[in-house]
């Protein structure tokens, strides 16, 4: 699959406010028609990356190029790009359709033009039969979809959308992440989404750039950051990885076996060039999904590991098992995800239980 040329690029972009650094000098490239979201805790850049690529704030250096020009000090009305805010930012004196032509309206597009334009980006959104009411009028995803058809209309390179779903309640806010998705695969306008939330970036994002004070620390696919974090802060962020800290031992082909206090465990690391090559008594961790590690019955499966059920937490289809292994002044707690029919409903806590792995369900990072 060819991949789409880049649309945008930030090039050792930096931000500061006074002598309080924000951003430090980050490279970033956005491709043409993707959905790419910025993820990481508060306080970490995320939202300064958005705001610096609107034009609502000023880098403090580096280059914001669009189709290979620098746009870095060019206003933000002149800048193709639209946002829609956490708040949505609708007028209350306007209708729908009265929001959602504004744009146009200040272009002085004329008035037939605009009710036509209006009426399909309604339409797009489906509230075409929602025009003459109010925002008062409407629930919370109506207004975020009202705020993403204002966006929408004036048809711009790029839709920055800064963590528009978190007012909305869990039902109503997993909607809307498959409404958005939809929406930007069926009009292909790239999407720059901003937020906090794993689940969300997962579900919604061709790639993610995961963020931590200031610094990219890792853009790719959802799959390549839930399966393959590249640093323990990945690893620890993304999702519910269980870490167990080590030293790496000898290599095996692609497997590498890390000495821990549960024992030595045997984890396979292809194409992963820095734990590869890193030398014996390296600090390392084995990052392991919860789904990933399985109740064994006996000792012979590969990285066994015996632990003592600590609570129980029923979650529907899944039941969450908090394990203690190990002993002396620093256990090791791991988390495990069992189907609540099949093992969930006959463990108890107190329980001693046998854990294992595959190797290549272990990933290696660095400390």
């Amino acid at each position: 699959m060819t991949q789409a040329p880049d649309l945008l690029s930030l090039r050792s972009v930096s931000k500061a406010y006074g002598p309080v650094p924000v951003l430090h000098e980050i490279d970033l490239a956005i491709r043409d028609g993707e959905f790419l979201t910025v993820l990481g805790p508060s306080g970490s850049g995320k939202t300064t990356v958005l705001r610096l690529i609107g034009g609502l704030e000023p880098t403090s250096s580096g280059e914001i190029l669009l189709d290979g020009a620098d746009i870095s000090r060019v206003p933000i009305n002149k800048r193709p790009f639209n946002t829609v805010f956490q708040d949505y930012a609708l007028f209350p004196h306007l209708t729908v359709a009265g929001n959602v032509g504004y744009g146009l309206s200040v272009r002085h597009i004329p008035r037939d033009q605009i009710k036509t334009r209006v009426a399909e980006a309604l339409d797009l959104v489906q509230l075409g039969k929602f025009a003459e009411r109010f925002p008062a009028q409407l629930s919370g995803g109506q207004r975020q979809r009202v705020a993403l058809a204002r966006a929408l209309i004036c048809q711009p390179r790029l839709i920055l959308l800064d963590e528009p779903l978190a007012a909305l309640d869990l039902e109503l806010r997993r909607q809307m992440q498959e409404f958005l998705k939809s929406i930007q695969r069926e009009i292909k306008t790239t999407f720059l989404f901003v937020t906090h939330d794993q689940e969300e970036a997962i579900s919604m994002s061709d790639r993610i750039c995961v963020m931590q004070a200031g610094r990219i620390r890792q853009l790719g696919t959802p799959q390549d950051l839930y399966y393959r974090p590249e640093n323990e802060f990945v690893a620890r962020f993304f999702g519910d990885n269980n870490l167990i800290a080590g030293t790496l031992g000898p290599r095996d082909g692609d497997n590498r076996t890390l000495e821990t206090p549960l024992g030595q465990l045997a984890c396979a690391v292809p194409g992963n060039e820095s734990v590869l090559t890193a030398p014996d008594g390296a600090k390392a961790f084995a990052a392991i999904r919860p789904e990933a590690l399985h109740l064994s019955p006996t000792d012979g499966a590969s990285n066994t590991i015996v632990g003592a059920v600590h609570d129980l937490a029923f979650a529907g289809s899944f039941t969450v098992a908090n394990v203690t292994a190990g002993s002396g002044d620093t256990p090791v707690r791991l988390r495990l995800r069992l189907a609540s029919q099949v093992h969930g409903a006959s463990l108890v806590p107190g329980e001693t239980v046998r854990l294992s792995f595959s190797p290549r369900e272990a990933h290696l990072v660095l400390a």
